[in-house]
């Protein structure tokens, strides 16, 4: 490996969004985790869906082994046809012992539309004021939404700040959220042939407001992807090493760099 593409043993990565809740890791979950460790992904944030047991159950499981595995809950927006208030108490009973860092994945997907676009927004956002209300930041799904996330956001008077997850839209949304204290993470899409318009994206996006994650077990990333059908924490490293070469600096300087950024929202 190159001097610019070594993680110092002083520093570290973070996996800024990873759902290793999901059955695609029911074989070898620890293993995976074990696997980022070594790569040096030192910690790994992990969004439980609110409206899925199941989830809860492996998600806390997770971080009661795990010291720098952190969660996160909340209803996707594909899930939003089944939110609730018992859903909504639930992360309020969450929050109170002090279980998450975040409420998310939340937010707006009106390419799939498995949810109604009308029950997405009013979902959205009840639980922006309910992590303003809890005075945690969010973690945002936007997929061809980015000018109704933004809009709800400045609409709820939402002010926590928090996380535009696996980012895809335009730079105007991206200088908005940045402008509303959100960080900017990119996922293994960074690393695809014909992702040049979100490389461009990047390169404008400052140092202070980005971050990288896999949203695993989807977007493998380049070298992977056409050997492994399943994304793992271990790979945030190959965004982080193209991200790197897009802001003009070392691997170890984007690892301390969005390390840092990360924990001023979480830690």
């Amino acid at each position: 490996m190159s001097e610019i593409n070594k993680i110092d043993e002083k520093n570290e990565l973070v996996d800024s969004h990873a759902h290793l809740d999901m059955e695609d890791f029911n074989p070898d979950r620890n293993q995976v985790v074990e696997r980022a460790f070594k790569a040096g992904v030192k910690t790994i944030l992990c969004p439980a869906e609110v409206t899925k047991p199941e989830s809860l159950e492996i998600t806390f499981e997770l971080t009661a082994r795990y010291e720098n595995i952190l969660a996160a809950a909340g209803t996707h927006p594909h899930q939003a046809k089944y939110f609730n208030q018992d859903f909504a108490q639930k992360i309020r009973n969450l929050a109170s012992s002090n279980k998450i860092v975040a409420v998310g994945e939340i937010g707006l997907d009106f390419h799939y539309n498995f949810s109604p676009p009308k029950e997405q927004i009013e979902v959205f956002r009840y639980q922006l004021n309910l992590a303003q209300e809890l005075a945690l930041p969010v973690i945002v799904h936007s997929r061809k939404t980015g000018y109704e996330v933004f809009n709800s956001i400045k609409e709820e008077h939402y002010t926590q700040g928090g996380i535009l997850h696996c980012f895809t839209e335009d730079w105007e949304t991206a200088k908005k959220m940045m402008e509303y204290n959100f960080f900017i993470s990119f996922s293994g899409i960074l690393t695809f042939p014909k992702a040049q318009t979100l490389r461009e994206i990047a390169k404008k996006t400052s140092l202070e407001k980005l971050l990288v994650e896999t949203d695993s077990p989807y977007l493998v990333p380049v070298p992977y992807r056409e050997k492994n059908k399943r994304n793992e924490p271990s790979y945030v490293v190959e965004t982080a090493k193209v991200l790197a070469v897009l802001k003009n600096t070392t691997l170890a300087e984007l690892a301390v760099t969005t390390t840092r950024n990360f924990k001023s929202i979480f830690v």
